[in-house]
Order: structure tokens, then sequence, then C-alpha cells
């Protein structure tokens, strides 16, 4: 499986100045790759327009050398830093779990979820609690590619290790691609099997 980013170019309405020039990037879902840059240098705004949430842009996204779907469940699901940013605040944590696909036992008791935590709503978990969610709501059997953008930065080091460790499972098990955007080299040196800098590759 390949996800492909072909002369990507993105400005913000509001900004004449791009912030992606001409951006090649491909991944293998064999590999897990890192992608490694300075803070509000575009890591994010690349991660949204690989996974369809910035729709309008210069250049072309394929996964296996077919476009993205424009409607409908995107086969490149996005994990963000902050997932309280991402959830209905009026939801029950089982509805927004369910929103996405039905989880069974294994993979509640694999991320540490407990039953009890499903008639809760966002504001009544941790940030922690929270991540746990937003990665298995991402892991869609749908699901070819997933991008994680600082996905265990906010969290403690126990945490960060139970969840990564989990992703990592899962992905193999399942052949899923895997992009992870972290300012943590350790972590990048230690999981990865390329790592990419965004210098490199935008044309700014």
């Amino acid at each position: 499986m390949e996800l492909t980013g072909n002369n990507i170019s993105y400005k913000y309405p509001s900004s004449n100045k791009y912030i992606l020039k001409d951006v090649n990037i491909s991944l293998n879902s064999k590999k897990i790759t890192g992608l490694i840059g300075n803070s509000g240098n575009g890591k994010s705004t690349l991660c949204k327009i690989l996974s369809n949430y910035i729709p309008k842009y210069e250049g072309e996204v394929f996964l296996n050398n077919e476009p993205l779907p424009k409607k409908g469940f995107c086969p490149v699901q996005l994990i963000f830093q902050h997932p309280e940013k991402v959830m209905n605040p009026k939801w029950k944590m089982k509805d927004i779990l369910h929103e996405s696909w039905d989880v069974d036992d294994e993979l509640l008791n694999e991320f540490g979820i407990q039953k009890s935590w499903m008639n809760r709503f966002p504001s009544e978990l941790s940030g922690g609690e929270l991540q746990r969610y937003s990665v298995l709501r991402s892991l869609n059997p749908k699901t070819k590619f997933l991008i994680a953008d600082e996905m265990t930065t906010m969290l403690d080091a126990v945490t960060q290790v139970q969840i990564i460790d989990s992703v990592i499972k899962i992905i193999k098990k399942r052949n899923i691609g895997l992009l992870i955007v972290s300012h943590d080299l350790d972590l990048i040196d230690t999981i990865c099997d390329d790592k990419i800098y965004l210098k490199d590759i935008n044309n700014i």
C-alpha cells in the first residue's frame, strides 16, 4: 500500500506566502515513517492534506494510485495531538467511538479502556483516556493508513508507551501504514524504519 503526495502546495487564505511548496512524499505501508520539522513549518498542514481534512490545495494525493474519496469514510486517518478538540462534548464516549465502528472487548482491553468510561462525557476523562478513544476510532477496519500528529506529546511516559505499543501491534497485523509526526527524535529513531525531514522536501 502506497500513500503519495505529488507537488503539494498550500497557503492559508489569510496569507500570501506558501507554507508548503511542491512537496513530494511517498509512504509505504510496510514501513513506519517519521516526519520531523520545526513548529509552525507545515507538518500538521501536510498531515491534514494527506488525510483529506484540507480538501482544497495544489497538487495530488493518491492511495495506491487512486484519489482519496471525497465523501464517506477516508481510508487515511489522522490522530490529532489534542483529542478533546475533535470530539463532540455533548456525546457520551460510547457514541463517539461507535460513530466510527463497533470495537470489540479485546481491543478495548488492549487500549486500557474501562467499560464505565463509555457512559461518560469527554470532559469527564483525562487527556490520556480520550486519546485512547481517538486512536481506536481511527483504527476502523477500513483504515489503510494512519497519521499520528504528535499523538502522545501531551501524555505521561507510561501512557505513551502503552498506546504506541498497541498501535504498532495492530498496524503490523492489519498491514496499515503509519506516519508519525514528533519532535521526539529518540522516539522516531526507536520505532521508525525511515524518517523524513520536512525542510528537505518543502521547496519554500
